[in-house]
């Protein structure tokens, strides 16, 4: 068992409310910041001062979509997580069971046929579990309490009038939708957006980002739009769509070949831009389906540092984050983090990975 499948996070380390409901603002939490296994703690606000001119961030700009629905299957109440929109038209959908408190219950996936009654008239039929249809990429298998289903209804619209943010049982109660937005947030075209926070960069404010630029910190945009998660089942990422522009490639080489760093805001914006790296380590512009789940054995390409939450000791992002880091440096601030009481989830402290610049 490694040091950090040790580690037991205490319930009383969720962040259950925003950090502008228990200080000062958004950015009013804790930073934790490892250079190789060395680890320091500073407040997010300080987090200019620790980067340098010519590092770019690499930011996520996805917006977070009011993704639970209300809905009947039968005779049962159920709710509906919309994650992902299938290149057909269909929707990946997540089907829980309220708790009575305001969050859900993970429950089987399907059944196939089933038809789930939606407000305002609209309905869903369930189809086949994640993986088994071609509505993403073809072959890719997905976790079965995810299904494709047909929805007789403009999904974005539907979710703009009767959807809330997911929100999980941890949190204390219901926020508004503005609450799980980041700075970086822009709308799409088509109305898709992430099922999930990309919540790295939550304690992002304009007045942050200003310092950051007028101190020759570069932000360069990527997007991927993330399906829903697995609270219980720690399951890796499935197929997610993304965009890595050739401004953000372009300014990602220049940076790279002039000493920057690269610093991804986010799991998602690491898995975004490694989607757009090539073996030889060069950034070119893509978009479509990324797979990618990045691993110590395969590592990272271009990214030299992360800003991320912190994760449960299961969670499969920790390998990214372990691929980024080194397993020693990441039990030693784990280790840390559960000692100075830092707390988790989407709406908690951060966590900066630079590389360990003494040691070459």
């Amino acid at each position: 068992m490694s040091v950090l499948e040790a580690l037991r996070v205490p319930e009383e380390l969720s962040a259950r409310v925003p950090a502008e409901q228990r200080g000062a603002g958004r950015d009013d939490v804790r930073l934790m910041v490892s250079r190789g296994v060395a680890v320091s703690h500073h407040a997010f606000r300080e987090l200019p001062g620790l980067l340098r001119a010519g590092d770019v961030l690499v930011v996520n700009t996805s917006p977070t979509l009011a993704a639970a629905v209300n809905g009947r299957l039968g005779g049962d109440a159920v709710v509906v997580h919309f994650s992902t929109r299938g290149d057909d038209g269909r929707w990946a959908v997540e089907l829980r069971d309220p708790d009575g408190r305001g969050s859900t219950r993970p429950r089987p996936g399907g059944p196939a046929g089933g038809l789930v009654r939606l407000p305002g008239g609209a309905q869903l039929v369930l189809q086949e579990p994640v993986g088994a249809g071609a509505a993403g990429p073809v072959g890719v298998a997905g976790p079965a309490r995810l299904w494709w289903a047909s929805v007789a209804v403009d999904v974005p619209g539907l979710l703009a009038r009767y959807g809330r943010p997911i929100r999980y049982g941890y949190t204390e109660r219901d926020q508004p939708l503005a609450a799980y937005q980041t700075v970086f947030a822009r709308p799409s075209r088509d109305g898709s957006g992430s099922a999930e926070m990309p919540s790295a960069a939550r304690p992002f404010t304009a007045g942050m980002v200003a310092e950051l630029v007028s101190r020759g910190v570069q932000v360069a945009p990527v997007t991927l739009h993330t399906g829903v998660a697995s609270a219980e089942a720690h399951e890796p990422p499935y197929p997610e769509r993304f965009e890595v522009p050739a401004s953000t490639a372009w300014l990602v080489g220049a940076a790279r070949a002039g000493g920057g760093r690269i610093v991804a805001v986010g799991t998602t914006a690491v898995r975004a831009l490694e989607s757009a790296t090539g073996e030889d380590g060069v950034v070119r512009a893509a978009s479509g389906w990324t797979d990618l789940v990045v691993t110590p054995r395969r590592g990272v390409r271009a990214v030299d540092g992360l800003l991320t939450g912190l994760h449960e000791p299961e969670a499969s992002h920790l390998l990214m984050l372990e691929a980024v880091a080194g397993r020693e440096a990441l039990g030693r601030a784990y280790a840390e983090a559960l000692r100075r009481l830092y707390l988790w989830h989407e709406f908690g402290d951060v966590h900066l990975l630079l590389p360990d610049e003494g040691a070459h």
